[in-house]
């Protein structure tokens, strides 16, 4: 029996690094390449940092492909700048140069040609804007059959988002960043046939990293996952962060730690409300994470990274 088949898009945010860390201890199933979206990072570093992190987990098979796709909307520098200190990590850095194969192709089309010449359908894992696909899909719609899903950290549905409208003129306050960056390209995915599984703020609100968690994990750091995710998390706790693309990732490994709803919505691509995913009768029904067992997830982590 084969594996699934998956193909990992990460925007380069420190929960981005720690998916792709999450992904790739997954024996169940295949990762045929990452692309890096150059959204929540810069792009540079970002690739250089996912190339070292398959480098320590010894994947040599996995090409990584760099996206060349712009949103409208930059993600906040203060954000974007953790990227450097990532690439920089000393774990990541006991060789000289990355080993980890970078394709020679924009990300877009080196998506389209992986989905074009995958055996089976393809599993998107996406932590990211979904700037990428849309455009793979424009340079190629024949390869939308090529997709079984989209499992999305994107939108938040009957929660406020987390785009500040204040420092983003006029934005109303119900985008979710990842939608936000780029709603057109959403919106574009909004109107294929393609089954999306949606990670939102919904579910992601209620599973922050905490103090006690970035401690457990430091017990661990004779592991170097371990050590490696515990030096992320650590440049982070100062803040209001959440597992939410990780939380996103573990329901590839783990799907029974959580529960799932049907959902109605649309992608609002325009106006203040641009980057809103709204529940509306009639509208593209998509599946969303509801509820997760949170101390079973942290435990899943804890043990995942034990490596």
């Amino acid at each position: 029996m084969t594996k699934p088949l998956v193909l990992m898009d990460h925007d380069g945010g420190v929960d981005d690094f720690l998916s792709t860390a999450l992904l790739l201890t997954m024996d169940h199933v295949q990762t045929l390449g990452i692309v890096v979206t150059p959204a929540d990072c810069y792009i540079q570093p970002a690739v250089s940092a996912t190339r070292k992190l398959l480098d320590l987990m010894g994947v040599s098979g996995v090409p990584v492909a760099e996206s060349t796709v712009r949103g409208l909307n930059p993600f906040p520098r203060l954000f974007r700048r953790d990227t450097f200190t990532v690439d920089f990590l000393p774990i990541l850095n006991q060789h000289d140069t990355p080993s980890a194969p970078l394709a020679l192709e924009p990300g877009q089309a080196f998506m389209a040609r992986v989905l074009r010449e995958a055996s089976e359908p393809v599993t998107i894992l996406c932590t990211g804007p979904l700037s990428t696909i849309a455009a793979a899909l424009d340079l190629d719609p024949a390869i939308e059959p090529k997709i079984k899903e989209i499992l999305w950290m994107g939108g938040a549905l009957n929660v406020p988002g987390n785009v500040d409208m204040v420092t983003e003129g006029g934005q109303d306050g119900s985008a979710e960043w990842n939608v936000y960056w780029d709603p057109p390209a959403a919106h574009r995915l909004w109107q294929t046939a393609i089954p999306i599984t949606l990670c939102p703020l919904d579910i992601t609100n209620n599973v922050p990293v905490t103090a006690q968690f970035v401690r457990a994990i430091a017990r661990n750091r004779r592991h170097p996952l371990s050590d490696f995710a515990g030096q992320c998390y650590a440049m982070v706790t100062h803040s209001n962060y959440f597992f939410w693309d990780v939380l996103t990732t573990a329901y590839l490994g783990r799907p029974e730690l959580f529960t799932t709803r049907e959902v109605e919505t649309v992608l609002i691509a325009t106006g203040p409300s641009a980057g809103r995913t709204l529940p509306q009768a009639g509208g593209k029904r998509v599946r969303a994470l509801a509820t997760v067992d949170t101390e079973a997830f942290y435990a899943y982590l804890l043990e995942a990274w034990a490596r």
